[in-house]
This record gives C-alpha cells, sequence and structure tokens, in this order.
C-alpha cells in the first residue's frame, strides 16, 4: 500500500509538469495551428520554413489564457493517473499470486532472463496496462475534450463531474470509451516490441562479463521503448482523434477535422494524407509537404 501511494504520489508530480507539453501535443495532433510558419534553419543550417515549436506554442496560449491555461484538463488527468496506478498495482499483484500458486503447483519456474520468463513478465504487465487504460479511459476522453475547447473556446467540458454528465447525455456509455480500441492497440503492440527488442539486444549483443552489465540493460530497455513508441505512434494519434471526433466541438469537427464512422477509416484518412506522424515532434516541425496554410481557419489544407 505504501509503495502505491507513493507512485502515485510521483505520478501525479510528473503529471503536473508535462500536461503543458500533452497540451500543446494534442492541440497539434487535431490540427489547430495559430501561429503562421516562420523562416528558420534546420538541423543542418539550411534556411526552410518551419511550424512554431513548443515554445512559441506556450506562448500564444499563455497571451490568451494566461499560465493557468496551460493546465486544462489537468483535474481529469490527475484521476486517471491516480485510479490507473491502484488498478494497475492491484492487477499486478493479483497475477504474481496466481503465477506464485502455479509454480508451487508444478514446481517449474521460468529461468529469469529466458525468453519464457520475458513472455510470462510482459503477458502480467499487458493485462495490468491493459485493465488500468480500459477504466480510466473516460478520464481521458475528458481530458482531452477539455483541451480541445481551446480551438474553439467553448466552455461544454468544465470539470469532472460535469464533464460526466455530459458525455452520458449525449453519446451514451460508448461515449466514455470512444478511441479506445487503437488506443489499447498501441499500448499492447508498444510493450512487447519492447520487451522482446530489449531481450534479444540483452541475450546476443550484452555479455555478462562485461562492466556495468546492469545499466547497460537498462538502457537497452529504454531505447527499445523510444523506438517502439516512436513505431505505434499513430494508434496514439488516432486514440485522440476518434475521443473527440464529432463530440460537438469545432476540433472535432469539419474544417479541422472530418466525421469519422470507425477508427480504421480515420487511420485511412491520415495514411492518404500524410500526416500520421502529426504531432509526434515539437521541434523543428517541418512544413507539410503540398499543404496551404489558411490564417483565417488557422490550419492546413
Amino acid at each position: 500500500m505504501a509503495d502505491t501511494c507513493g507512485q502515485v504520489l510521483l505520478g501525479s508530480g510528473l503529471t503536473v509538469l508535462s500536461h503543458p507539453l500533452m497540451y500543446i501535443k494534442v492541440l497539434i495532433q487535431v490540427g489547430h495551428e495559430p501561429l503562421p510558419p516562420i523562416l528558420g534553419r534546420n538541423l543542418f543550417g539550411r534556411q526552410v520554413y518551419q511550424l512554431p515549436g513548443l515554445f512559441a506554442y506556450a506562448k500564444h496560449i499563455i497571451k490568451i489564457d494566461g499560465k493557468v491555461g496551460l493546465f486544462k484538463g489537468l483535474g481529469p488527468r490527475l484521476c486517471a493517473g491516480t485510479i490507473g496506478t491502484i488498478v494497475h498495482s492491484r492487477v499486478v499483484q493479483k497475477c504474481q499470486e496466481q503465477t506464485t500458486a502455479q509454480v508451487v503447483a508444478s514446481q517449474q519456474k521460468a529461468v529469469e532472463g529466458s525468453l519464457q520468463h520475458v513472455v510470462n513478465e510482459t503477458t502480467k504487465e499487458m493485462i495490468a496496462r491493459s485493465c488500468a487504460t480500459i477504466v480510466t479511459h473516460p478520464f481521458h476522453v475528458i481530458t482531452l475534450r477539455c483541451m480541445v475547447q481551446f480551438i474553439g473556446r467553448e466552455t461544454k467540458y468544465s470539470g469532472v463531474f460535469d464533464s460526466i454528465i455530459t458525455v452520458y447525455r449525449e453519446e451514451g456509455i460508448l461515449g466514455f470509451f470512444a478511441g479506445l480500441i487503437p488506443r489499447l492497440l498501441g499500448d499492447v503492440l508498444s510493450l512487447w516490441i519492447c520487451n522482446l527488442l530489449a531481450h534479444l539486444i540483452n541475450t546476443y549483443t550484452i555479455d555478462d562479463s562485461m562492466s556495468h552489465t546492469g545499466e547497460i540493460k537498462n538502457c537497452s530497455q529504454a531505447v527499445t521503448g523510444f523506438f517502439a513508441s516512436m513505431l505505434t505512434y499513430p494508434f496514439v494519434l488516432v486514440s485522440n482523434l476518434m475521443a473527440v471526433n464529432n463530440c460537438g466541438l469545432a476540433g472535432g469537427l469539419p474544417p479541422y477535422a472530418s466525421v469519422y464512422p470507425t477508427w480504421v477509416d480515420c487511420w485511412r484518412h491520415l495514411s492518404r494524407e500524410g500526416n500520421m506522424s502529426r504531432g509526434n515532434s515539437l521541434f523543428f516541425r517541418k512544413l507539410p509537404a503540398g499543404k496551404m496554410y489558411a490564417i483565417d481557419q488557422k490550419r492546413f489544407f
């Protein structure tokens, strides 16, 4: 219980610190570009037109809503983080107890570091993460909609409880789980890619006789985690777009977004437009190829 409380406190602190970054990323994901392209330099020193990055975007939000404006949607996101941590911890504990009982019954235990051990641990983590994601997804949906209100200056989603009532009244139970399927798929794929790649690297490229083996293995886990998150980013993008799609907010309706019947239609449209990585980078944002900037609509078309 003490470990869970510590995780909740640490997670809440990190959530508060990272919230402005997520806020800006979400606005970029839905296609809101309030600032026109500027002439800058790329990594090679060449002059190119670039989209304003994280800090310019943050200054724009502060200019309109003040510094407090950077924390829109923080309440439901903290709720999601707290509940998710508790659910994840409880599910992991139950899985661990079940595994221990099975080992005692069969008197066989997978060797630590073996492929079977990695598969077993990844399966338990997958179950725990999936349960936490399903339980907290309604708060995730509310968080995203609170953020996207910046585009149309709406106040439809103003608090956790009021937002719950609004979603239920307009969309029913299913409204709380908009975008859940691509989010779950992305989480599961990212977890398996990360752990299996890390296992292959640690098994076939790192010699246990080397010094600082533990640090090297931790580094490989971090690198594979980053690589997996890059590969599965389109699932995150599609999930976030579906969470706000056709919900009555300007950011989820034309001209910012088409109305997608399913998340597969959203995926196909983004892929066709070449926007599968939109919002993935907050720095050195290059101009979309073949797109024109509409000043009045503050978006590309």
